[in-house]
């Protein structure tokens, strides 16, 4: 099995069928690539691909964490 960055998998195989291989839309696909995100896709034996980012712990955005914290008045 041989695991490698989603930006190399879409350059090998081209982003329309990089997308169709992964069962997503070739617009989540270009997406992730533009955001710079930390996503490996792994051949399965069986021919199939799969994909697994890879993230901290806590995962959350810090921006969105500033936005729900209660406004004082």
């Amino acid at each position: 099995m041989q695991r490698i960055h989603i930006t190399a998998f879409a350059q090998k195989f081209g982003q329309r069928e990089a997308s169709v291989l992964l069962k997503i839309t070739q617009g989540a696909l270009s997406k992730a690539i533009r955001r710079g995100r930390d996503i490996y896709v792994t051949e399965q034996p069986d021919g199939s691909f799969t994909a697994e980012e890879v993230r901290s712990f806590p995962s959350q955005n810090p921006e969105k964490q500033q936005l729900s914290e209660p406004i004082s008045a």
